[in-house]
């Protein structure tokens, strides 16, 4: 298991470096291939050539990439100084960049929005896992019944509606009609614990229905051909108890699609539910990355990119650990 999770850890830290530096040529090299100025992006049009100048100098966009993605890697380690002659301005490591049109460093503007996606993907992970499995083991095993007709019909919805109009359309019946939830401001955790689940349950309802309807069909589908192998009939037939067949060793063999899934999903979603965040005007790093795509602002963007994958990345290596753990087999690979 150490030579598995050795192995695994290799391949994330690769995998990041890789995905830093496509990113980072992505944000860097389109621009010059394209004939921008990329000290603009920095800037913005409406600067005199002086500040351009100035931003160009400070921003080392004149050295090549290579050099510049050096200094990229060296802020996130230790920091970095953007100087152009007694100007300088530091950002302290981990650096993701400054933005110079709102006069702040990426990290901490980020670091900010980050509990708010963090809420909101845990919290509708939670709901949608127990609610897809659940819904789709129900339905396996009443397969054909109202049951499962009924609950596959949900399900279809659910994976055919978007979410800004779930999210409008919830908010228009239990906000403003019933009035049984509230339309307010995200209430940090540490603030006010019950507040902050009041205030976090509608779009946690909204987000997780997308999500578990997927995952309903998933596991319906897997489980059906699970239930079907001779080693489920052989339990049966060993006179094992129904919940024994069905949790141990027929739920347990369909996971892998689901924990496959579900780490990609997750890893998304902690890089910023964009639709769910401007639905329900919650502040996060999706919400904080389409200002950003509005206003122009490279390093934010840059930033909210690489955040994301960094999610994405470590949520595969968790996923590639529970795969040891789910099926020793796979540790042979």
């Amino acid at each position: 298991m150490l030579a598995y999770l050795i192995r695994r850890l290799i391949n994330a830290v690769i995998t990041l470096l890789v995905v830093t530096l496509v990113t980072f040529g992505i944000f860097f090299m389109v621009p010059k291939l394209t004939g921008s100025d990329p000290a603009l992006l920095y800037i913005g049009k409406t600067a005199d050539a002086a500040s351009i100048e100035g931003i160009r100098t400070k921003m080392g966009l004149d050295d090549p990439v290579l050099v510049q993605y050096g200094k990229f890697l060296k802020g996130l380690v230790v920091g970095r100084d953007y100087a152009n002659g007694p100007d300088v301005t530091h950002c302290p490591a981990p650096c993701l960049g400054y933005s110079f049109k709102t006069e702040q460093e990426v990290t901490p503007l980020l670091l900010s929005d980050l509990p708010v996606t963090l809420s909101l993907a845990l919290g509708a992970a939670v709901l949608w896992l127990i609610g897809g499995i659940s819904t789709g083991v129900i339905s396996a095993l009443r397969r054909g019944s109202l049951i499962d007709r009924s609950a596959m019909t949900v399900a279809l919805a659910g994976v055919s509606l978007p979410v800004y109009f779930t999210g409008l359309l919830s908010s228009a019946i239990f906000v403003y009609w019933l009035g049984w939830l509230p339309q307010g401001q995200y209430v940090p955790f540490t603030e006010n614990p019950g507040e902050w689940f009041v205030q976090m349950l509608l779009p946690w309802i909204t987000l997780a229905f997308l999500f578990a309807a997927t995952y309903a069909r998933l596991t319906r589908a897997n489980m059906l051909e699970t239930l079907g192998e001779d080693y489920i009939r052989t339990a049966r037939a060993k006179g094992l108890p129904e919940r024994t067949v069905i949790g141990k060793h027929g739920l347990r063999s369909g996971l892998t699609p689901i924990v496959t899934i579900f780490g990609l999903d997750l890893g998304a979603l902690l890089g910023g539910a964009v639709l769910t965040e401007t639905v329900f005007n919650l502040r996060g790093l999706g919400y904080q990355a389409l200002q950003a795509i509005r206003g122009n602002d490279l390093p934010v963007i840059l930033g909210v990119t690489l955040i994301a994958a960094f999610f994405i990345v470590i949520a595969n290596l968790i996923v590639d650990l529970v795969y040891g753990v789910i099926d020793p087999r796979v540790r042979l690979g």
